[in-house]
């Protein structure tokens, strides 16, 4: 296990190494930093001098082992169009994005995995093929899409619920906001949730129907009949305890996609989280603020695999028994 856990986390420092060196470039090849910071009036000699307080013209392995160093105290510089500290600025808005993050992942997984059990139980059934139809056209249609649909019809034609912003929040500690505490801010997460979960919840539905189809065909479950048991103890506790072994795989690597291309949903919704400040950073080549959100959903991408890799290890027994 410790063996196995060390190996994982070595591959992740060499992820989150080379997703810095990225980052890095950033600064060295989109545009320069001191013509974002400074006006076109500033001299020669005073841009010289904030390239050397900067530390620009030290050698490149010192800056990177610099920018490096910052990143690992939550220090990613100054933003060029907001005028204060990125982690500031990514303070203020990872609350939104992990809340409505968590919320489509939580969405995906109680509308999928039943509904998944379901289709691969009843394959015949009107509810399933309904089911697979669902399913397609939530991987087919793109996000924006599905987006401005839900609002024209729950916001614009009915007008249940907001069709932007976050509603009202509340504060607790120092940082950290949430509207699940506000009737506003409940009914203001309804639409974005759905439309970033909705991608999710047809690949979890799909993937329980494919592998409760494969299961309930194998040996054990045969047995399991045999040996007199009811269907619901079978499905239950047999089937579906097997069948969610590569759930949890594909649903950990969902959750880090889902915080990661969060930008879309956030930008359709106005939703102000880290994707939607860094689409503006893009728009304004804010490149602090693009650095730094392009290292920390690195860094919540990797963190959730190492997680689930752990996890799939302490479930699957075929492993421990390769690793052994």
């Amino acid at each position: 296990m410790l063996g196995f856990a060390l190996r994982r986390l070595v591959q992740a420092l060499i992820v989150m190494l080379a997703v810095a060196l990225i980052a890095f470039s950033m600064f060295r090849f989109v545009g320069d930093p001191v013509n974002q910071m400074v006006g076109l009036e500033t001299s020669i000699e005073s841009r010289e001098a904030l390239r050397e307080s900067l530390g620009l013209n030290d050698p490149l392995p010192v800056q990177f082992a610099r920018f490096i160093g910052n990143a690992v105290q939550f220090d990613f510089g100054t933003s060029y169009q907001f005028r204060q500290p990125v982690a500031d600025l990514f303070a203020k808005r990872i609350p939104a994005t992990l809340e409505l993050s968590f919320t489509s992942a939580l969405f995906a997984l109680i509308a999928g995995i039943p509904m998944g059990i379901y289709a691969g139980l009843n394959r015949e059934s009107w509810l399933s093929k309904l089911f697979l139809s669902v399913s397609l056209i939530g991987i087919s249609l793109p996000t924006f899409f599905i987006g401005i649909l839900l609002i024209f019809l729950f916001s614009v034609t009915l007008q249940w619920l907001p069709s932007f912003g976050r509603g009202d929040v509340v504060e607790i500690g120092s940082w950290w906001t949430t509207g699940f505490l506000t009737v506003s801010g409940l009914k203001a997460l309804i639409l974005p949730s759905i439309t970033l979960g909705l991608y999710q919840m047809t690949l979890i539905m799909r993937l329980i129907r494919a592998e409760m189809l494969e299961v309930i065909r194998t040996d054990y479950i045969k047995f399991a009949r045999a040996r007199g048991l009811s269907n619901r103890v079978i499905y239950l506790r047999h089937a579906l305890k097997n069948t969610l072994i590569p759930v949890i795989t594909i649903t950990g690597l969902q959750l880090g996609s889902i915080i990661a291309f969060a930008t879309i949903t956030e930008t359709v919704f106005q939703w102000p989280g880290m994707g939607l400040l860094f689409l503006q950073a893009v728009q304004n080549v804010d490149i602090p603020v693009m650095a730094a959100y392009l290292i920390l959903t690195a860094f919540l991408f990797v963190s959730i695999n190492f997680i689930v890799d752990i996890l799939y290890f302490l479930i699957d027994p075929r492993l421990r028994v390769k690793q052994a």
